[in-house]
């Protein structure tokens, strides 16, 4: 039996372009209408449907609205977004299973340019970033699919899912025709759609529509660069519907020939705005939401943001009670492994928590909330055909604290790392010299110089930098702060910054100037500062590689921070999900067996790190820790996360 706990309500909120706005109760005279018939779709199924010529369709001749076929037959689109790059690999089923369970026919995911080509012509496709494996997963189930495929997503990606080294190019422009940047999505498009074509409807895949590009109507700094992207698509074997989408401020400068609009949106009152600005700009169209925003993402330092689970229930309802297809952003959000959160930057700069639970349908954890309940039970009075049932929860358990027995500092670290990069001037992240000369696209670097006198130290550093004196942490550079005090010094003094990367921004118009670590000169007194060294700490796999067990020293009661720790979580023949709790720890990034959980920092809102089971062994699973200030005693774990939200529902 399904439980429900505690619900929580989102009053105001942020939207992608910085604007404040206020998420009321619905009162649209304009959009309500009677509530439609029940639907029987089993025979509109990837199982099901063996013979297929025509594939998703707009319909708008004849009486009654606009609508889309599908083979022939009146069809809506009741579609939920789940990232595969986001969700452990071995869980996508449950994940999709839960999504059919809730009534939906369709899952629609981005693909992460960034991920799949972390340097160029080096293309990853595997593990988890199988797409094509998650695609037949979908397929398996009964479910149809709606591709994403940018070049750029947003996502809240880093980098909005463009990889760092096309910044290399000091005169990119990126989301134009610049020739620099559609070389590279020209080669990008080759590899990936070679693997997407097959998979389309009338390939007999599951992939009923693909989407152009992402909101570009927001961006809209190139009139040729949609039709571009159009017929980079076509030209290489996609058949089926292409979309646009996009928010208010950009519907109207988003729309290609030839191509669907749909509109992103969360406030139920933008509704008969977006309705009829779409059948000004397109005539009589079927209308689609690709973007019901079911909640929000959070940034560091901010509260949690989250939405009455009333509140979606009504504007979902009232979407397809007036005819329209929707897609639910995000049905699972799942979580920003490793580096890849992307970041915001309009007022000031704000980089997104590692969760990427967004409050959606089910946690991070894939466990079921209010709002799933509720839309099951929608989507179940809609449906001439019973639900499947919802597939048990995945067990969770909570381990014996984890206190770690060994300690490396980084200055002790360095000696393993084989010779620096030495440059006259400090060198930007992406322009490293390092990964076969695509530079660095995630993590830390630090630099190191030798002074000889105190002063005012000053310059640009993007994100987040730690300044040392010899090893002696003096404060920090950043956004806010870009001059620090040097005291006084004797001698030759070894100066040091160690730079963060917390997240490429992923919306705006200033995605062209994304570019990390120290840019430009660094400054004593308004005197350049010459002859660095510096260090690449991406923090991949193979950088821990160097780091035997006989480099680690016992743990001392007073160590020198930066540092990494490292111990070992026992668990048992049955390994589960859990939750890591670091209090006492301040701001760093967890790894488990090589896997990068994600940055965790003690100003919130997000105080856990989910921890999937099926990346635990039995037996001892080896923890590294990196942390930049300040240390706890251990490392708990618990069965709920603490991210503000307790509105799952217990099995």
């Amino acid at each position: 039996m399904l439980q429900v706990c505690t619900e929580h309500v989102l009053l105001t909120r942020t939207s992608c372009s910085g604007k404040s706005s206020t998420v009321c109760p619905l009162s649209l005279s304009f959009f309500l209408s009677p509530s439609p018939s029940r639907f029987n779709w089993s025979h509109l199924t990837p199982l099901e449907l063996k013979d297929r010529s025509v594939g998703l369709q707009t319909e708008s001749t004849g009486q009654g609205r606009p609508h889309f076929t599908l083979e022939g037959h009146k069809f809506l689109i009741f579609g939920g977004s789940i990232h595969y790059f986001r969700v452990p690999r071995e869980y996508w089923r449950d994940r999709l299973l839960k999504l059919k369970a809730c009534g939906f026919n369709t899952v629609t995911t981005y693909v992460p340019w960034n991920l799949h080509e972390p340097e160029r012509g080096r293309f990853d496709f595997s593990g988890n970033l199988d797409l094509e494996a998650f695609v037949l997963t979908a397929a398996e189930i009964g479910l149809w699919v709606i591709l994403r495929p940018g070049p750029y997503i947003c996502s809240e990606v880093d980098l909005g899912g463009l990889p760092s080294w096309l910044l290399q190019d000091p005169g990119m422009r990126l989301r134009t025709t610049y020739q620099g940047f559609t070389k590279a999505v020209d080669l990008y498009f080759d590899h990936l759609m070679s693997r997407v074509v097959p998979l389309q409807y009338k390939h007999g895949g599951p992939i009923i529509a693909v989407q152009v590009e992402n909101e570009y109507g927001s961006y809209d700094k190139d009139p040729a660069y949609m039709p571009y992207i159009k017929k980079a698509l076509e030209d290489r074997g996609i058949v089926e519907l292409l979309l646009t989408s996009d928010n208010k401020d950009g519907l109207s400068k988003g729309l290609i020939r030839g191509v669907l609009a749909t509109v992103n949106l969360q406030s139920p009152q933008e509704l008969p705005l977006l309705t009829s600005l779409l059948s000004r700009v397109q005539g009589i169209q079927p209308k689609m939401v690709m973007e019901y925003w079911t909640g929000w993402f959070d940034s560091w330092g901010d509260p949690h943001n989250i939405l009455d689970s009333s509140e979606v229930l009504k504007t979902v309802s009232t979407i397809i009670n007036a005819g329209s297809s929707i897609n639910l952003y995000m049905f699972h959000g799942g979580t920003n492994f490793g580096f890849i959160n992307g970041a915001m930057h309009f007022h000031e700069y704000k980089s997104d928590v590692t969760s990427y639970d967004y409050d959606a349908v089910l946690t991070e954890a894939g466990d079921y909330t209010a709002k799933y309940i509720k839309l099951r039970d929608f989507f179940g009075s809609l449906s001439g055909a019973p639900l499947p049932a919802p597939p048990d929860l995945l067990p969770k358990t909570t381990y014996e604290p984890m206190m770690p027995a060994f300690y490396l500092s980084l200055w002790d670290a360095l000696k393993y790392m084989g010779e620096p990069i030495k440059s006259e001037n400090p060198i930007n992240m992406e322009n490293l010299p390092v990964n076969e000369g695509n530079g660095q696209s995630f993590g830390y670097i630090l630099y190191e110089t030798t002074i000889t006198s105190s002063g005012v130290l000053s310059g640009l550093v993007r994100d987040r930098g730690q300044v040392f004196v010899n090893t002696v942490s003096i404060g920090f550079l950043d956004y806010k702060t870009m001059s620090i005090e040097i005291p006084l010094v004797q001698g030759h003094t070894v100066l040091r910054i160690l730079v963060e990367n917390r997240g490429r921004v992923n919306y705006g118009d200033n995605i062209d100037d994304q570019r990390k670590g120290l840019i430009g000169n660094l400054y004593l007194d308004d005197s350049p500062l010459e002859k660095f060294r510096i260090y690449s700490l991406d923090m991949k796999k193979s950088f821990f590689q160097r780091f035997g067990i006989d480099k680690w020293s016992p743990l001392p009661e007073a160590p020198t921070f930066p540092a990494f720790f490292l111990g070992g979580l026992s668990v048992g023949p049955s390994p589960s999900d859990t939750f890591l709790k670091l209090e006492g720890w301040e701001k760093g990034v967890v790894f488990i067996n090589g896997q990068n959980l994600g940055r965790y920092w003690n100003i919130g809102p997000q105080k856990t790190l989910y921890l999937p089971g099926p990346w635990l062994d039995k037996g001892i699973n080896q923890v590294i820790i990196f942390e930049e200030t300040m240390a706890g005693p251990m490392v708990q774990s618990t069965e709920t996360p603490h991210l503000g939200r307790n509105q799952y529902i217990k099995g």
